[in-house]
């Protein structure tokens, strides 16, 4: 691909955007006492950085005092949900997996993903100037760049993801929660008609280690609040901030379920362990914890 395709439609050179992370800079910003975590890594490569986290804690969970950090400058096999895999062009995109030991109750987890995309919304909204919104359970999207309706997403599409895994090591249990933001992929680039990036959509900043270090910051005021109420979103007020930038939620959906089975209605609110409470065609509350959700154009 030449430079010249490389060109978005708002005119940004987006080649231009595609500054390698710097590893000391990245640190002395994040690595405590300066910012708040235990341990930051940054990879010039990694097949996923979920992927690499969970290995090397497994290996040697002393290693990775929490909160701690692994970043890579370029994944090219990242893990989504059910199985899914995805790749970005070098440095295109911030992709970062955070490893957390939260306090609470393990039925409080499911909130966990739906935490980290308020935090991921919070860092957006902040540093790119962009209207970013959780599709529930874990995309993160931003207003389409032409405006037009995409079936299952509207006129919204998918900028980023969460994904968290909890690992049981030998010292007990961590949860990794990795993010994938895109940051400067050219239209031809993103390997489905619902994604997009924020250089397409005309951010105002794209740069990744800005970004990066508003996303940590927010990560660390959601779970200090987190830690604060050990575990409990709701005395936390964290679970009426994530309903409040949750697109899903009032938004008529066709939920595909684990299995093959679909259901059909209105997402009405999150359960109290996160799932997405669906009144479906017949009135009937349906609680989805798992399952890949449609937005449904009114008509």
């Amino acid at each position: 691909m030449s430079d010249s395709e490389l060109t978005g439609g708002h005119g940004e050179d987006l080649v231009g955007a595609r500054r390698p992370l710097r590893a000391s800079v990245v640190r002395s910003m994040l690595l405590a006492p300066a910012g708040p975590l235990a341990r930051v890594e940054v990879l010039d490569r990694a097949g996923s950085t979920n992927r690499e986290l969970v290995e090397q804690l497994r290996a040697d969970p002393n290693a990775w005092p929490t909160p701690s950090l692994l970043v890579a400058d370029h994944q090219d096999d990242g893990q989504g949900r059910a199985g899914r895999s995805w790749q970005t062009p070098p440095r295109a995109a911030l992709t970062a997996s955070f490893a957390l030991r939260p306090e609470g109750p393990v039925s409080s987890f499911g909130w966990i993903p739906l935490v980290a995309g308020l935090g991921a919304v919070t860092a957006l909204r902040a540093t790119a100037g962009v209207q970013a919104s959780l599709k529930w359970p874990n995309d993160v999207m931003i207003p389409a760049p032409d405006g037009l309706d995409l079936d299952g997403w509207g006129r919204a599409r998918k900028v980023g993801g969460i994904l968290s895994e909890l690992v049981d090591t030998a010292t007990g249990r961590v949860v990794v929660v990795g993010i994938g933001i895109n940051v400067s992929q050219a239209l031809g680039e993103l390997p489905v008609p619902s994604g997009t990036s924020l250089a397409l959509a005309g951010a105002g900043d794209v740069d990744r280690e800005t970004l990066l270090v508003a996303l940590v910051s927010a990560l660390d005021e959601l779970m200090g609040r987190w830690r604060e109420h050990d575990g409990d979103v709701h005395a936390s007020g964290l679970a009426a901030e994530v309903a409040s930038v949750c697109a899903t939620l009032g938004t008529r959906v066709r939920v595909e379920l684990p299995g093959g089975d679909e259901i059909t209605g209105t997402a009405r609110r999150l359960g109290p362990d996160g799932a997405l409470v669906v009144v479906d065609d017949t009135g009937s509350d349906r609680h989805v914890r798992a399952g890949d959700v449609r937005h449904i154009r009114a008509t």
